[in-house]
């Protein structure tokens, strides 16, 4: 199953020389980097929605905190998790 992870972007970098927007966004504890390409008004302090490593959706927090802890409960976050 594809899914989009909900997730609040902590900071945004411009890579490649400028021409990528880069953000590193926070997954309940968990900071994984994921292009704004898709999102130019996106900015520090959103919450997106993230599915392959691109921000695909601007969401509000209370949509994505529910959405996250959905997650969560039906066990679907692993893929987040560092591998040991």
């Amino acid at each position: 199953m594809c899914l989009a992870i909900p997730g609040k972007i902590k900071s945004i970098e411009s890579q490649y020389g400028g021409l990528v927007r880069m953000a590193k966004v926070l997954f309940g504890g968990i900071v994984k980097e994921a292009s704004l390409e898709m999102l130019p008004a996106a900015k520090e302090g959103d919450y997106v929605l993230v599915h392959v490593g691109v921000a695909i959706s601007l969401v509000n927090e209370e949509e994505a905190q529910k959405t996250f802890e959905y997650l969560r409960e039906i066990g679907e976050l692993e893929e987040l998790m560092p591998q040991e």
